[in-house]
């Protein structure tokens, strides 16, 4: 593999000199970042990941912010998400769609207060097509890119360890909550959330100066938990059905098509810009949609294009993202399934780089 040729294009985050220390071998460049994708090897950190505690650079999960007397609003023009009821310390996870009903982004929406939101988006640029429609509407709002990198806590002991930093009051938090603390004079929010299903917290670091202490005293608290650093990763999140914007789904496919048909309130969001696309889509319902797929067989190399899913000769589908589970001993891997053979228990065949593969639908993701 090539390295990447440094420049201001590509940006560091507060906590690369930890990231490198900790013996990072590969990135990926996400938002204009770099992001870690392997420390040891993709399944000695799936390993890890599923019984310990990790601290994750997730830096290139960059903030919208929306600010002023029209925040609201606006957010409500960008999802088909319901959010009348969401009060000031909640995180949404929110469809973000245009005006055809495709999706644009699939962020957690944080409602700091009334009149303050953060967007924190998956690897798009989101932030133009949100300062569009502000100025297109000329909506009383300020959008703009704030200078906040998050860093993730996830697996099985990361609720002790954060508590060992922030003290006893962050297990209070409850899911898709957030809640404000001190490090060092810097106030911080603090969220159970993350891009794993082992548990954890993002806190939001709003001063970059303090990056590198944060790490440093998260790691230093950590010791006697096996505390390592660590990155998304791919066999975890596929056994857990999380969604990869880019790869998973893209502008050409719709909420619903995506699984995420649960989180469009299309009849009571009223501002949202696709909403009369969706109205349609919901009634209709999706002619394709994402399903757990298990393929058979030796180990594949990772997924770098959409591998055709076979019905005999005829193409029914793809596979976006797959990976070799140790735990289950299969190809576990996420797919768009035309409606004729998304059923569970449907026998497939998937055009792999190593020749054609067997594979079924299944009921359901792993974990």
């Amino acid at each position: 593999m090539a390295l990447i040729s440094p420049s201001r294009r590509l940006r560091r985050t507060p906590f690369s000199k930890g990231v490198e220390a900790a013996g990072v071998k590969s990135y990926t460049v996400y938002n204009r970042m770099l992001l870690p994708t392997v420390f040891e090897s993709p399944e000695a950190d799936y390993h890890h990941l599923k019984n310990h505690v990790q601290i994750w650079d997730v830096s290139c999960e960059r903030q919208v912010e929306l600010r002023g007397p029209d925040a609201g609003r606006l957010m409500q023009m960008l999802t088909p998400r319901d959010l009348r009821r969401m009060l000031p310390g909640q995180c949404y996870y929110v469809p973000i769609v245009d005006e055809t009903g495709g999706m644009l982004n699939d962020p957690v929406a944080v409602k700091l207060a009334e009149d303050r939101w953060w967007i924190s988006i998956a690897d798009s640029d989101l932030l133009l097509w949100v300062k569009g429609i502000a100025n297109g509407y000329r909506l009383d709002v300020l959008v703009d890119e704030p200078d906040v990198s998050p860093l993730a806590v996830q697996g099985p002991k990361a609720e002790d360890l954060v508590a060992k930093v922030f003290g006893p009051r962050v297990r209070d938090i409850r899911f898709f909550r957030f809640d404000w603390f001190q490090f060092q004079g810097m106030d911080l929010p603090i969220a159970r959330s993350g891009y794993s299903k082992q548990g954890g917290f993002e806190i939001y670091v709003t001063d970059k100066r303090m990056g590198m202490k944060l790490w440093d005293a998260l790691m230093e608290a950590g010791a006697d938990m096996d505390v390592r650093a660590g990155c998304p990763n791919v066999i975890e999140r596929i056994e857990g059905g999380l969604l990869s914007y880019g790869n998973d789904m893209t502008e050409d496919n719709t909420p619903h098509e995506c699984g995420l048909g649960r989180f469009c309130d299309t009849a009571t969001a009223i501002g949202c810009i696709g909403r009369d696309a969706l109205l349609r889509v919901a009634k209709e319902g999706p002619v394709q949609q994402i399903r757990p797929i298990e393929i058979h067989g030796e180990k594949l190399p990772p997924v770098d294009y959409a591998w055709p899913v076979m019905a005999g000769t005829i193409r029914v589908g793809q596979i976006t993202s797959a990976a070799y589970s140790p735990d289950f001993g299969v190809h576990v891997a996420i797919g768009m399934v035309k409606i004729t053979h998304w059923d569970a228990g449907t026998e497939l065949e998937v055009n792999t780089p190593d020749g054609p593969r067997k594979a079924v639908v299944r009921e359901a993701f792993w974990a």
